[in-house]
């Protein structure tokens, strides 16, 4: 699903229900060449955000679209280095990275729709 721009720093990811559990779904906010890249991870009730960044090097976590947990959906990985990161707090407990934290991004859920607030929002 396509996310849906609501202003300029808040975008609509899609219904929560949609979401597997666990599951990701990436977001984007902004035009150009630059837009602000993050994702989502439904996990039971709950539901994070993050910057698609990685701590180690920079770049996406994922390779794949929407592809951000481990096999058994326990934890958030980067599919260059191997870095593990907790889907709660984004903290990197191994690989490289380690100690450092995923950015966190705001997220709510309003009448069942997940919505994001963009860098310059939070």
């Amino acid at each position: 699903m396509k996310t849906l721009r609501v202003s300029d720093t808040e975008v609509r990811v899609g219904r929560f229900d949609e979401l597997a559990d666990p599951g990701c779904r990436e977001f984007s906010i902004g035009d150009g060449d630059w837009p602000f890249r993050g994702f989502v991870i439904r996990q039971g009730d709950d539901i994070f955000a993050y910057q698609n960044f990685c701590v180690h090097v920079g770049h996406p976590l994922n390779w794949s679209p929407n592809r951000f947990l481990t096999k058994d959906g326990a934890a958030i990985i980067c599919a260059s280095h191997g870095a593990t990161y907790e889907i709660e707090t984004g903290h990197c407990f191994a690989g490289p990275g380690f100690g450092k934290s995923l950015r966190k991004v705001a997220v709510t859920v309003r009448d069942g729709v997940v919505f994001v607030s963009g860098p310059n929002s939070m």
